[in-house]
């Protein structure tokens, strides 16, 4: 579920087709994006048996992954070095203020099964975008949204 307003338009990024833009500014440390309608999760093992599913696959925790081969409207958050949003266990979050028109981006090394390579490079950097071991993964997911949650306001 997209919790603020938003709309699915051409991606700024270059070859990136389209992209997922805010319409309304998010605080930093927001959730901008939360699970809903998760029925299950899958092994890596189940997804390598069925590779044609694999492209619709995000991990989500260890070894666990859940599938989308539906494309919902997150789908369209696309893969930055240097993204717009925090993806942690699920969730994402504003990694800064974001204001209307952004597009919300995360590091899509979080989503991918450990050494596995995207088809693509990153569009800045021209970089390989290569999935972090699980453990990479978490540590840095929580020692940035501690930060953000320490800077940011809160609700109370």
């Amino acid at each position: 579920m997209i919790l603020p307003r938003y709309r699915i338009a051409a991606s700024t990024i270059g070859g990136a087709g389209k992209g997922l833009f805010l319409d309304e500014p998010v605080r930093a440390g927001a959730v901008v994006t939360a699970p809903d309608a998760i029925d299950r999760t899958y092994r890596l093992e189940e997804l390598l048996a069925r590779p044609d599913l694999l492209y619709a696959s995000a991990r989500w925790f260890e070894d666990r992954y859940t599938l989308s081969p539906d494309w919902p409207d997150e789908c369209y958050i696309n893969h930055s070095f240097e993204p717009t949003g925090l993806w942690h266990l699920g969730f994402v979050f504003a990694r800064r203020d974001l204001p209307a028109g952004t597009e919300l981006t995360v590091d899509y090394r979080h989503l991918l099964p450990p050494g596995q390579a995207e088809d693509f490079i990153d569009a800045a950097s021209g970089g390989k975008i290569v999935g972090f071991g699980w453990a990479e993964s978490l540590a840095s997911s929580v020692r940035e949204l501690g930060r953000l949650l320490d800077d940011g306001p809160r609700n109370t």
